[in-house]
């Protein structure tokens, strides 16, 4: 139970070459974020709704190419936690920070849940109860955990098909704006139609604060080294084309979207893609099919973050900051079970206190509070790239320029903070998270007493292996 890594632990299987790895980070960066957001982000600061996306891809961007010189650095499956405690030692800080991601990742799969359930019945046209939709999103979330726990190779072939099937809707999308260039009204795309309480600097960092929560799943990927095949060899490539692709993608289609609807029907409206092709393709039953487009977008989100927090959490009990029991593999599956198990549970209750919540607008609060928790953890990334400088690196390594990792961190702290006219709900949300981290930290160190096992910092990168660090 206090073992770290024995000989007859299986290791995880590395399954990820560069084709699987860049279809995981357009995935995942690809989803429920866009399908749903456009129209709030449009709401806050009118036809000019590609502008945050914009920023938030630059920060976004700022914020990779730490990650990468940390990944390729350290190419193991703790991600952003393991930075941290190799940067800092300090275990409490640690463990707030996996359990920040792992909550992250949790909020955002129970988000897209929920919005599968919706679309769901949208496609079907069932007038279903809330009661209907949160056990359709229930069902939903436990064929995820079945197919996480069939296998990494299983679970990423699943995201080629899903993101296939999304990205053929956004391209369906910018398509229909295309041949409706005729009825379309650019002039609403450099308009800022802010509200009356905000001036347009306010606004713009409003909405890419928001606009952030769309750009947020390559981080997911630094989660699946352990996973992917030569990481130090392909990462570096593979995440930045990845990102490139999504940020265009999101550009042109906010550009449809505000070009072919008023901002105003945009951000009234939950399923805006959907009104957009609605407005583009009158005589065309592409509305129809959109709803079930949408479906495989926010179900690949949901895949992805369920797969990104049950490797947080397997990484992390293999390092003992939690219960080494959660580290756990499948003999035959070779996958980290219990991790999976652990991480759906705390789903299912996420699924309901979301779908039981009255009066608020789910993705704008879960979307901005996910972001809010993550832009957080990249700024404490952004400084851990400059503090573990002093350790070597292999030679492979992927190095940052310094200047990155400091924009990085400032960009961050900065989106972070009320200062960017976030939704003090996000703030009520985030706190209320990390009071139930600061209780289980506690229990895992009372856990962690009672089995003798005492806390050490990780191994130096020219000690570890590709299956983790050896106790």
């Amino acid at each position: 139970m206090v073992t770290t890594h024995t000989a007859a632990e299986p290791e995880l299987k590395r399954a990820i070459g560069p084709k699987l790895l860049l279809l995981f980070i357009v995935g995942d960066i690809l989803g429920t974020g866009v399908y749903a957001l456009t129209g709030q982000v449009a709401g806050e600061v009118g036809g000019a709704a590609w502008l945050p996306f914009l920023i938030a891809f630059a920060v976004a961007t700022l914020t990779a190419f730490s990650y990468l010189e940390l990944v390729t650095k350290y190419p193991q499956a703790a991600g952003a936690a393991l930075y941290t405690h190799k940067a800092f030692g300090i275990h409490l800080v640690t463990f707030l920070v996996a359990f920040i991601v792992m909550s992250s990742g949790i909020t955002s799969a129970s988000t897209a849940s929920r919005a599968f359930a919706a679309n769901f019945a949208t496609g079907v046209g069932w007038d279903a109860s809330a009661t209907a939709i949160l056990a359709v999103a229930l069902v939903f979330m436990a064929l995820l955990a079945l197919v996480n726990f069939r296998g990494v190779g299983e679970s990423v072939k699943a995201n080629v098909v899903f993101t296939l099937i999304e990205l053929s809707g956004l391209l369906l999308v910018i398509l229909v704006g295309l041949t409706a260039f005729g009825m379309a009204d650019f002039s609403r795309v450099v308009a800022f139609d802010t509200p009356q309480d905000k001036s347009v600097f306010l606004a713009v960092t409003t909405a890419t604060s928001l606009a952030f929560f769309a750009m947020v799943g390559f981080e997911d990927s630094v989660n699946m080294a352990e996973e992917t095949k030569e990481p130090a060899r392909i990462f570096p490539q593979i995440m930045l084309t990845g990102m490139g692709i999504t940020g265009v993608i999101y550009v042109l289609v906010a550009v449809v979207a505000v070009a072919l609807l008023p901002v105003g029907d945009l951000a009234a409206s939950e399923t805006p893609l959907v009104e957009v092709v609605k407005v583009g393709a009158p005589g065309l039953p592409i509305d129809r099919i959109l709803p079930f487009i949408s479906m495989f977008a926010v179900a690949n989100s949901a895949l992805i973050n369920m797969l990104m927090a049950s490797r947080l959490i397997y990484g992390m009990a293999r390092q003992r900051v939690l219960p080494p029991v959660l580290g756990r593999v499948h003999e035959g599956r070779r996958t980290p079970w219990v991790a999976i198990v652990f991480t759906t549970v705390m789903a299912f209750g996420v699924i309901t206190a979301v779908s039981l919540t009255p009066d608020s607008n789910v993705i704008a609060v879960l979307g901005g509070t996910t972001a809010l928790l993550l832009l957080a953890v990249f700024a404490v990334v952004n400084v851990a790239v400059l503090v573990l400088r002093r350790d070597p690196a292999p030679p492979e390594a992927f190095r940052t320029p310094t200047v990155i990792p400091v924009l990085g961190a400032l960009s961050c702290l900065y989106l972070v903070t009320p200062l960017a006219g976030r939704d003090p709900l996000q703030y009520r949300v985030a706190g209320t998270l990390l009071v139930v981290g600061l209780v289980l930290w506690g229990i895992t160190y009372a856990v962690n007493a009672r089995l003798g096992v005492k806390p050490t910092r990780w191994q130096d990168p020219d000690s570890f292996s590709s299956s983790g660090p050896v106790s």
